[in-house]
């Protein structure tokens, strides 16, 4: 074994019996690669990457590519889930240099961490007009022994480049109606009618952008907006990119018609997409809505919470195809054959028709991934369902994809809010539950007794990674989530700690600017910074957003106003690429309606009008609205102090902009003004 022995991320301990002599991500390998004179190979990537399984057998599992790194090369493997600083650095170098990315990610590193040689995934053999691994190493063992100097300014001119490359923050305010309307024209150009998403292959679920339109519409009652995300949820939901079983989204579609996923399946998207179908159905009634987001929500507790009550990261691509060889979406596409093994020919016949199964296959080898095509006439709706519950038996009996166990603070936090309104919504507490023992788990497992947050757990066992923007705002989100819901003001007093921190350790004093890292973390060779989302709200907009809803529960106007000087940025980026900054136009119209602020009392925990009234609040569509609910006189939020009952009877008190409109005792009234 080397030296990844131990760690707590699986992705490197999926190469800890590699001949290469790996090292884990620290100053130790650089003092290494100091003393022996050597370079550094940097390999970043994932536990559910595809390619890097492949780089990793082809090269990292060969004893004489081995060889040539321990001899020329410090090794140095970084799981890019855990260390996402690590990774943004050098990945805008790699970006810069070669006008792409991607993972796994191949950078050659002086001792003192400058790269001066980029790549992502290299073959074995020269192929396809790239050269093989092994071409790249001697390559740059030549360079490094013969062209020191050569590699020395190209390193030093990399990083003088990046510690140039400004963002354009905007003038610090937040952006108003004209920007945001530029933002839905911008969106609507890219628009695929069709088929609903934007652009081209490969089509990503857009979910932050969804979650724009869906409380613009709410907003403005722009009825476009409303098309396009009720759209591209049915699509979505309809095509291969969604597990027709188990319930799930994979991480995105190799295809513009969303048939052919690349198989992954990970918590962040599944996070955000429950949350998002749920939102849609709270805006529509949409069954499909429903459906989705209640087997998403599903699909998450049952095949990626952990024992300690957390989410795992992620699910592989690959699994084995019953011959030993791991095939990616071998667990999920079936055959017309292996169709009528399981079903028998009549239901077989069904199932095929149904779910778009083919002989020719929409993906590899004959075989297809279960889709709900648009079709004429009805199915037999109980008979269906007899079908996907023997095919989803069946399927448990394959090798099942591995699993990647570590829980990502961030990520958890995003779950944490998604399973708390989906479980409110539909009268699903167990969701609610899950919610709360991953709350829980974060802040025992998690936080430290100034409220820091680590990145990452394993098997109760906390990481040694600091947490990042993302994390401190995620899970921000995800307790002021549970505080909604549950009425236990314990979570927006988490919510606020965790955010403190940001104004503290994360925020420009100067320009409001917000970094990826704290002041007090490592130093790398640029301290990252990236206001756009990309599989996930970037920390920047999750941060504008949490911040912005801590303080209409709050009234704190220093976290109001560091909310507002952050959405400088979305005025700057929305109207020119909306796509890549969804969730901070999201958190902008949140600001223009408000947020609105509601304070539902009643007379004890189980009052039922106030429970009508409380779940009458969370289905409102009010763009970022804040629901408060407790006993009247009770302490538990700031929004129900000097809120009394009404005649007696349980109210909801609603403010919006320092204006409150007089409280009612009416569930019907408190949804006309909340617009739900």
């Amino acid at each position: 074994m080397n030296r990844l022995a131990g760690v707590t991320s699986p992705y490197l301990l999926q190469h800890a019996d590699n001949p290469v002599d790996w090292w884990p991500w620290g100053s130790a390998a650089f003092e290494e690669a100091k003393r022996r004179d050597v370079p550094v190979l940097l390999s970043v990537g994932y536990s559910a990457c595809h390619w890097c399984h492949v780089m990793a057998h082809e090269s990292f599992e060969d004893q004489e590519t081995a060889d040539r790194l321990n001899a020329h090369f410090v090794s140095v493997k970084v799981d890019r889930e855990e260390r996402p600083d690590v990774d943004a650095v050098y990945m805008e170098a790699v970006q810069a240099a070669t006008g792409q990315g991607g993972w796994p990610m191949t950078v050659f590193l002086t001792p003192d961490g400058e790269p001066f040689y980029f790549g992502t995934y290299f073959p074995p053999e020269p192929r396809h007009g790239m050269p093989s691994f092994r071409q790249v190493l001697e390559g740059v063992r030549q360079a490094w022994t013969e062209r020191r100097d050569e590699v020395a300014e190209v390193a030093g001119k990399i990083v003088r480049d990046l510690a140039g490359r400004e963002i354009f923050y905007g003038d610090s305010l937040a952006p108003g109606e004209q920007e945001l309307s530029q933002a839905l024209l911008g969106l609507t150009r890219e628009y695929d009618a069709q088929r609903g998403g934007f652009g081209g292959a490969p089509k990503f679920p857009p979910s932050m952008v969804i979650e724009f339109l869906l409380r613009h519409h709410a907003r403005t009652g722009a009825e476009g907006a409303l098309q396009m995300a009720r759209d591209t949820c049915e699509r979505m939901a309809r095509g291969g990119i969604y597990d027709q079983l188990g319930g799930g989204f994979a991480r995105y579609s190799v295809d513009r018609d969303w048939i052919v996923p690349h198989f992954e399946k990970m918590l962040y998207d599944n996070a955000l997409l429950c949350r998002v179908y749920a939102h849609l159905w709270r805006a529509t009634g949409s069954e499909l809505a429903r459906r989705v987001a209640l087997e998403t929500a599903d699909f998450m507790v049952r095949e990626l919470r952990t024992e300690q009550g957390g989410f795992a990261s992620a699910l592989d691509a690959d699994s084995d195809d019953g011959t030993g060889r791991h095939v990616e979406g071998a667990y999920y596409a079936w055959t017309p054959g292996q169709l009528r093994d399981v079903l028998g020919e009549e239901d077989a016949e069904l199932a095929a028709r149904h779910f778009g199964v083919t002989e020719e296959g929409t993906f590899e080898h004959g075989s297809s991934v279960l889709q709900l095509p648009q079709q004429d006439g009805l199915f037999d709706a109980a008979r269906i369902e007899s079908i996907r519950d023997r095919l989803l038996r069946a399927r448990a009996e394959r090798p099942a994809p591995g699993r990647d166990d570590k829980v990502v603070a961030a990520w958890n936090g995003l779950a944490i809010a998604a399973l708390a309104e989906t479980g409110a919504y539909f009268d699903r507490p167990d969701l609610v539950d899950a919610a709360l023992a991953a709350a829980d788990l974060l802040v025992r497992l998690h936080l430290d007794d100034q409220a820091r947050i680590a990145r990452t757990s394993k098997d109760g066992q906390v990481g040694a990674n600091a947490g990042v923007l993302e994390d401190y705002a995620d899970v921000a989100e995800g307790f002021l989530a549970l505080a909604s819901v549950t009425g236990e003001g314990v979570w927006l007093e988490f919510a606020g700690f965790l955010l403190d921190h940001v104004l503290t350790r994360f925020v420009d004093a100067g320009s409001g600017a917000l970094f990826d890292t704290a002041v007090d973390a490592e130093r790398l060779i640029r301290r990252p910074q990236d206001p756009t989302d990309n599989a996930a709200p970037s920390g920047w907009t999750a941060a504008a957003a949490a911040l912005l809803g801590y303080a209409a529960h709050t009234g704190s106007e220093p976290h109001r106003a560091a909310a507002e000087r952050a959405l400088g940025v979305v005025k700057a980026l929305g109207p020119r690429v909306p796509r890549f900054i969804g969730w901070g136009l999201a958190a902008a119209e949140a600001l223009l309606d408000g947020p609105r602020e509601v304070a539902v009392v009643g007379a004890g925990p189980d009052d039922p009008g106030a429970r009508e009234l409380h779940r009458t609040a969370l289905l409102a569509t009010a763009p970022g609205a804040v629901v408060a609910s407790g006993v009247a006189g009770g302490d538990e939020f700031p929004l129900l102090a000097g809120r009394p009952l009404v005649d007696g009877r349980p109210a909801a008190y609603v403010c919006r902009g320092f204006t409150c409109d007089a409280p009612t005792t009416d569930p019907q009234r408190l949804r006309d003004a909340l617009g739900g």
